[in-house]
């Protein structure tokens, strides 16, 4: 039933004007204004997996991503273009702070400003119900800590060996934080 819902409120608040535009006058609107967000739901699991394992020498497993749907523990999106999810993240939200366990584009999304609509998204979500958001980038993803520090992140310390690396070794994390009161 809330399945069902679901698509309705999908449909419904999906901006049809929008990929009207962009098809009669193309300059008119952006392709990142032609993306959406929404929960993601289960059949999007085999395209998230697909991006995972292309961007992750050590990916999540399907079964990380099905624990993550349970609602009360995990608010879980993805970012579609007209054709198919190009992205994801996985937020936690409890006790006053949120965590950004996973966000991934698609490499050929990358660059297009994928990652700051749906990081923007999450911020928004966030803020509802968190004071601080909270992530760990690896020290090698120069892009995306770019990214973060443009949304106002700074680094609060590193966990050292948090990520599995090549060789059997480990890559440290640098911590970051949000204020959610202090953005936009």
């Amino acid at each position: 039933m809330f399945g069902v819902l679901r698509l309705i409120k999908d449909f419904i608040t999906y901006d049809a004007d929008r990929e009207f535009y962009a098809k009669v006058f193309p300059d008119s609107v952006s392709k990142v204004d032609l993306m959406r967000l929404r929960k993601m739901r289960k059949a999007d699991l085999a395209r998230v997996l697909e991006i995972e394992n292309t961007n992750y020498e050590f990916p999540w497993s399907e079964d990380i991503f099905i624990d993550c749907f349970t609602p009360l523990s995990y608010s879980c999106w993805v970012c579609e273009d007209t054709e198919k999810v190009i992205a994801y993240a996985v937020l936690s939200i409890g006790a006053g702070e949120a965590h950004i366990l996973n966000i991934s584009v698609d490499p050929q999304a990358q660059g297009l400003g994928v990652g700051r609509k749906i990081m923007e998204h999450l911020i928004e979500v966030a803020r509802k119900k968190a004071e601080t958001m909270f992530l760990e980038v690896r020290p090698s993803n120069a892009k995306a800590q770019s990214l973060y520090e443009s949304l106002g992140f700074n680094e609060i310390g590193v966990r050292k060996g948090y990520y599995p690396a090549a060789n059997n070794s480990r890559e440290d994390a640098i911590m970051l934080a949000l204020e959610l009161s202090t953005v936009f």
